[in-house]
């Protein structure tokens, strides 16, 4: 098995339009849809889609732990659901079509248990993929301590992907992996710098120097800094910076496109593909997925058209 991902805190997304966004009204919605939603299982899916080979482990409870399992499986997703008491979650993306606005809204994740905890760090323990990602929230509950305890039980032939915020992130540094996923606002958390510039960020060399912290103290081999319309940023200890420019297309729905970027990312890492190329497959990926609406993702079609059009640049 060449890549497993981990989803703790799955749920289903569930979007929607109304022509306009109003208090104390009843609102008639179109173009409903109901996906797998969860930052592994959405990797999982990209990889799916772009010809790899992925086996997906998440939390399956309830009626919604069902209906996540037969949308992977139509989709061809090879799934390991790891059973759970409590149901799992529902989050609800609405677009205002007035304004093109969208409404995001994460409903809390079902606790796991500690029998469900030592179930989750047997299985992790019994992998031994060549790539580990592990994306997405922690569902309530769930320490940051055993967060760390799960990194640390995959094989140390693993290298460990990690995709998430704040205090888990921080604890994923503390053990150290293979690499991370910020954006600039989680890249600033993480290095006590409150100066980095917004989305669409120029001064790299700011954002380089934050990066090369995180990778002096050992807390990852590789980071990538994602930078929305932007690109981003590779930071890795042999070799120069670089940013890597996004292709300019129509911008329909964000949801999912962190993940697509990192599915497409560890699909071509899993075919052997360069560093510096995986990243420009995984923007590919992140861009086609912004064409699609409400929590579709990328289509491989879109991914191969636009990969040829992510600029590069060298750093110093």
């Amino acid at each position: 098995m060449r890549v497993a991902t981990v989803t703790l805190n799955p749920c289903v997304d569930k979007s929607f339009s109304v022509p306009r966004v109003v208090p104390d009204r009843k609102l008639a919605a179109a173009d409903v849809r109901h996906d797998p939603g969860g930052g592994g299982l959405n990797v999982a899916r990209v990889i799916t889609r772009l010809g790899g080979e992925v086996r997906a482990l998440w939390s399956c409870g309830g009626g919604t732990g069902e209906r996540v399992a037969q949308m992977l499986a139509a989709e061809g997703v090879v799934h390991e659901p790891i059973p759970i008491e409590q149901p799992v979650r529902e989050n609800l993306i609405i677009e205002d079509r007035s304004s093109g606005e969208q409404y995001r809204f994460g409903l809390p994740g079902a606790p796991l248990s500690e029998a469900e905890r030592a179930e989750w760090l047997t299985h992790v323990r019994e992998l031994s993929p060549a790539y580990l990602v592990v994306s997405g929230s922690l569902p309530a509950g769930v320490s940051v301590d055993w967060y760390g305890e799960l990194l640390g039980a995959a094989s140390s032939d693993t290298r460990v992907i990690v995709d998430t915020k704040r205090e888990a992130l921080a604890r994923a540094l503390e053990l150290g992996v293979y690499l991370i996923k910020p954006n600039l606002a989680e890249l600033a958390e993480l290095t006590e710098l409150t100066e980095l510039g917004g989305e669409g960020c120029e001064d790299d060399d700011e954002i380089e120097a934050a990066a090369q912290t995180i990778i002096r103290s050992g807390g990852a081999e590789v980071v990538l800094v994602s930078l929305g319309r932007a690109g981003a940023l590779l930071v890795t200890a042999d070799n120069p910076p670089e940013r890597l420019f996004a292709p300019s297309v129509p911008l329909r729905s964000k949801v999912g496109a962190g993940d697509s970027l990192v599915g497409g990312l560890v699909a071509a890492l899993s075919r052997g593909e360069p560093l510096r190329d995986a990243v420009a497959r995984g923007i590919a990926a992140g861009t086609a997925t912004v064409m699609t609406e409400g929590t579709q993702l990328c289509r491989r079609e879109d991914v191969e058209r636009l990969y040829p059009r992510v600029g590069r640049s060298r750093g110093r």
